[in-house]
Parts: C-alpha cells; sequence; structure tokens
C-alpha cells in the first residue's frame, strides 16, 4: 500500500469518528516535521504529477457514504476538493522558495474555507481552519519583514490609490472564515458558542493583527461592525482571545482619536493578562499610558516602578512631567529623544498634537497661579480672572526658549514666596523682542529654526494676543477651562468659585471628570444581554 493510500484512509477514520483535532494534528504545513511527510511529498512529486491522476485518487479513497448514525461523518464534494488541494501543496511546495509556498499555502486555505461552509460537516474543519490561518499568518508576517522577497511582487491596483499588499491578500482571506464562523446558525446568539461561532474571536484576531501589521486599519471598521451586529458576547471566550481582541480594538478606538473607548477596552486587556505575561502587559501599557495621559490620568510613581514599565517609564514619565508643568520644553525634548520610537509605534502624531490642549491647559493655570491676587475683602464678588496679557508673557518667554534662548544671568535659587504683576514685567523685559531689553541671551548663530510641531503655534511664528484669545476660548469650548472670555478687558473670567471652594478649582477642572463624559456603548464591544 503505497504511503498516499495510507494517508487517504487514516483522514477517512478522522472524518468517521469526527475527530477534528486529530484531523487537524494530520494535516500538518510546516516544517518541522516527521519524515513521513517528506516521504510522502517524495511520493506525490514522483507518482502524481497529473494532477487529475491525483483527483481519482482522492475521489476513490474518500467516497461519500450515505445513511450515516448521527455521530459518524463522511467525505464530502468541498473536503474532497481540499484534500486533492492538500496533496497538491505537498508536491509542489519548496520551502526554501517563500513566495512560493505562500501562494500555496494561500490557496489551501481558500479551499478549506469552501470545505468549512458544508451545513453538516463543515464543522470538523474548524481546527483545521484555525491551524491553517495560523501557519498562513506567521509566512505572511515573515514576508512582510522580506521586501527584498515582495518587491519582485506587482501590487494589486484597486483603483482607489491604494495597494494590496501579501499581508493585505492573507487578511482578506481570513477574513472570510471569520465571516463563515460568524453567520453559523448552530447557536443562538447571546447563548454558550457551539460550533463554528466557537471561533469568532480566534479568526477575528487573526485578521487584526495582518490589518495592523499592514498599516490598513481603517479596513477593521467593518470587521468590527460584523462583531456588534452578529457576534457572541466575549466572555464566553478564554482569556488569550478575550486579551488579543481588546487589545486591538482598544487600538483602533485609540488611531480614530476615541480615546475613552480605547482606555476601556485596554485597560480591561491588562487586568487581565497575568502578571507573568510581562511583553504582553508591557504591549498593552504602551498604547494604555498615553491614552490615559490624554484623559488627563498621568502615570502614577507605582505604575511607573512596575516590571513591565521598564522600559517605557523613562518615556512616558517625561511626557507626564510637562503636562503636570505645562513645561513645552521637556515636551519638545522627550518627542524629540524618542521621535523614532514614536513613530515606530504609531504614536509620534497623536501624542505631538493632542497633548497640546493640556500643555497650554497647565500653562494658563501656573500663569494664573503667579499672577493671581485674591481680594481682600472675604465677601468680595468680583470674579476671579486671568489677565490674557500675562499669558501672552509666559507663552512669548516659552516661545524664545524654544528657539534656543537661555537666561543671560543664573536663575535665582530657592522658592519664591509670592509672585506678583513686578514679577510678570521681569518676564515681559525677559520675553521682548529686543536685544537691550531683555535678559535672554539670544543662541550662537541666531534662533533655531523650529519645524512646525515643534513652536507654541507654527514653527517660529511669534505668539500674537489674538492666538492667546482663541487658545482660551477652544479651552472652554472643550470644557477643559470653566469660565468665559471676557474680550473687551483682555481677561478670562473663572466661573463657580464659591461652588468649588477656590478658584483653581472651578477655573481648571479635573481633565478625566470632563472628557470621560460619555455614553458606555462601546462599538466592537459584544457584552452580556
Amino acid at each position: 500500500m503505497s504511503l498516499a493510500i495510507e494517508f487517504l484512509t487514516s483522514i477517512r477514520g478522522f472524518l468517521k469518528t469526527r475527530n477534528d483535532t486529530g484531523l487537524r494534528d494530520w494535516l500538518r504545513v510546516e516544517p518541522p516535521l516527521p519524515q513521513q511527510y517528506l516521504n510522502l511529498a517524495a511520493e506525490l512529486k514522483n507518482g502524481y504529477k497529473n494532477s487529475d491522476a491525483l483527483a481519482k485518487l482522492v475521489e476513490k479513497c474518500l467516497p461519500e457514504e450515505d445513511d450515516l448514525p448521527e455521530d459518524q461523518g463522511t467525505a464530502w464534494p468541498g473536503f474532497v476538493a481540499f484534500v486533492k488541494d492538500y496533496f497538491e501543496y505537498w508536491r509542489d511546495v519548496n520551502f526554501d522558495d517563500l513566495l512560493g509556498a505562500h501562494q500555496l499555502l494561500m490557496g489551501l486555505t481558500s479551499s478549506c474555507t469552501t470545505a468549512l461552509n458544508h451545513p453538516m460537516y463543515g464543522t470538523i474543519m474548524l481546527q483545521t481552519s484555525i491551524s491553517l490561518c495560523g501557519s498562513l499568518s506567521k509566512l505572511s508576517m515573515t514576508l512582510n519583514k522580506r521586501p527584498d522577497l515582495t518587491e519582485k511582487l506587482n501590487t494589486i491596483d484597486t483603483g482607489d490609490d491604494d495597494q494590496t499588499s501579501i499581508v493585505g491578500t492573507t487578511a482578506e482571506v481570513i477574513q472570510k472564515i471569520f465571516t463563515t464562523c460568524l453567520t453559523d446558525r448552530s447557536s443562538q446568539r447571546y447563548a454558550q458558542p457551539e460550533g463554528k461561532k466557537t471561533g469568532v474571536y480566534i479568526f477575528a484576531n487573526l485578521t487584526l493583527k495582518l490589518l495592523f501589521a499592514c498599516r490598513k486599519t481603517h479596513l477593521a471598521k467593518q470587521l468590527f461592525t460584523n462583531v456588534s451586529a452578529k457576534a457572541p458576547p466575549l466572555a464566553f471566550y478564554p482569556a488569550a482571545q478575550r486579551v488579543t481582541y481588546l487589545y486591538y480594538l482598544g487600538r483602533f478606538h485609540f488611531i480614530n482619536n476615541h480615546f475613552i473607548r480605547a482606555s476601556r477596552c485596554l485597560e480591561e486587556a491588562y487586568l487581565e493578562t497575568p502578571r507573568s505575561f510581562q511583553k504582553h502587559r508591557q504591549l498593552v501599557l504602551t498604547y494604555l499610558v498615553p491614552c490615559n495621559m490624554l484623559l488627563g490620568r498621568l502615570p502614577s510613581q507605582a505604575l511607573l516602578q512596575r516590571p513591565e514599565m521598564q522600559s517605557l517609564a523613562p518615556i512616558f514619565s517625561q511626557f507626564a512631567q510637562a503636562v503636570r508643568s505645562g513645561n513645552y520644553l521637556i515636551f519638545q525634548q522627550a518627542l524629540e529623544a524618542h521621535e523614532n520610537w514614536l513613530f515606530r509605534k504609531g504614536l509620534l502624531l497623536t501624542i505631538t498634537y493632542r497633548l497640546r490642549p493640556l500643555l497650554w491647559r497647565a500653562l494658563s493655570r501656573r500663569t494664573f497661579l503667579l499672577t493671581y491676587v485674591a481680594p481682600l475683602e472675604a465677601d468680595s464678588r468680583k470674579a476671579a480672572t486671568l489677565e490674557l496679557s500675562h499669558l501672552l508673557v509666559t507663552a512669548s518667554y516659552v516661545q524664545k526658549r524654544l528657539e534656543g534662548y537661555l537666561p543671560a544671568q543664573p536663575a535665582p535659587k530657592g522658592r519664591q514666596p509670592h509672585i506678583n504683576n513686578i514679577f510678570l514685567k521681569a518676564v515681559s523685559n525677559s520675553a521682548a523682542s529686543g536685544a537691550a531689553a531683555s535678559t535672554l541671551a539670544p543662541p550662537p548663530g541666531g534662533p533655531k529654526l523650529l519645524r512646525p510641531n515643534e513652536g507654541l503655534i507654527w514653527g517660529n511664528m511669534a505668539i500674537t494676543a489674538e492666538h492667546v484669545e482663541s487658545m482660551i476660548a477652544s479651552l472652554c469650548a472643550q470644557g477643559l477651562l470653566h469660565g468665559y472670555v471676557a474680550h473687551s478687558q483682555g481677561r478670562f473670567a473663572v466661573m463657580g468659585t464659591k461652588q468649588k471652594g477656590s478658584a483653581v478649582a472651578a477655573g481648571w477642572p479635573t481633565v478625566y471628570e470632563v472628557l470621560s463624559r460619555a455614553d458606555d456603548e462601546i462599538p466592537g464591544l459584544v457584552t452580556n444581554q
């Protein structure tokens, strides 16, 4: 008896007993492999070069039987076609040719999708589908890191200035299997998943991994829409699948600037990841920490000291310090020092621009603390105000420092007991444009030429009163400042001082309380009914 016939006889036995796990372990497609698979490949190369002869052999050894008991299975046309393609895969594959192996494995996975669609026996192919998709995903990710191989391929023009890469094409194939599992009717939606529905989040996670790898995250929107409409609750699935899905869902919402949704997903993923999985927890924190910072929740010292934060703490602690104090110098230094890392993680643009409102908020708060003098009368009804001219002075001073100007004299040591308008006049002199009237010394070679994102407004553009007023008005509109702009007086007036107990608490409300006012529903996340 030939090795091919023995192989087919074993497959028929797995079908008869509906042993999906045994079938998965038998239908292997990637090294390392037992010698019998190499022997099978050699036999197929020598004796079955004609695909028609191979098809006849498979049909003979895997006949379609009728009137079987419910606990037994048999072959069906889609499965017979899949096994034929499986044998052709082993006949033609060359693992030294990664592109060729990828094409063969893509075809085999597509054939597996057809077999999986069978309404009665398709569930037998679920575990095999998971195995094949996992192998295909790994091979695609390997090729994605080998531009020397993939550049030889002609990309597919989709007609909208977009191109489909190897990773993107693989994601499309796996997403078809995801759809097959999602539309399976073997169990009710809010009941314990059975049949093909047990694989919904496995294939969703594989698809999302590939879409994020090829930077086509916008294509994930349809997947999340389908999950929201038809998928069982995530709680029914194992922790590994839950954490992976929540991680990608959180990143998707982060990319689309829905930071509250992203924070909730990523926080849940982090809490469900065991402490021993430090690399996984670190990966989640890479996006959870900046997401929380954008919501005004800065990392605590206890979090920064956790083992999984050791490589992230030097980066995010600088940004947290900048946000606390409104220090643009620290902010720009942190961006410059970690620009490459932030770009690789997809965080650079978000942190560069989305943290700016919080920096302006903190800068205005510091200016208010430095300049505001409370009225002496205890029952005074006069509103606490921030003079916008004072904020203009401090902003102009910061802009000069960003351009490379340095104090001409050492700053006085020790904390000053109180700083008032006299101090602001001195700072105004420091920020003045004339060299004779300034205590800031220009850098050698002239001011630094700033990129558009490095200045307070736009590069080296000088700060004007209009800039300051529009920024304060914007912060008020966002709820980050509580009050109103008195345009004619050039002041920001704080509202609700008596209710809050202090002008600072009233005028500068907690950022997280302001930004977290949203509904509880998270698109893409299915909870128990």
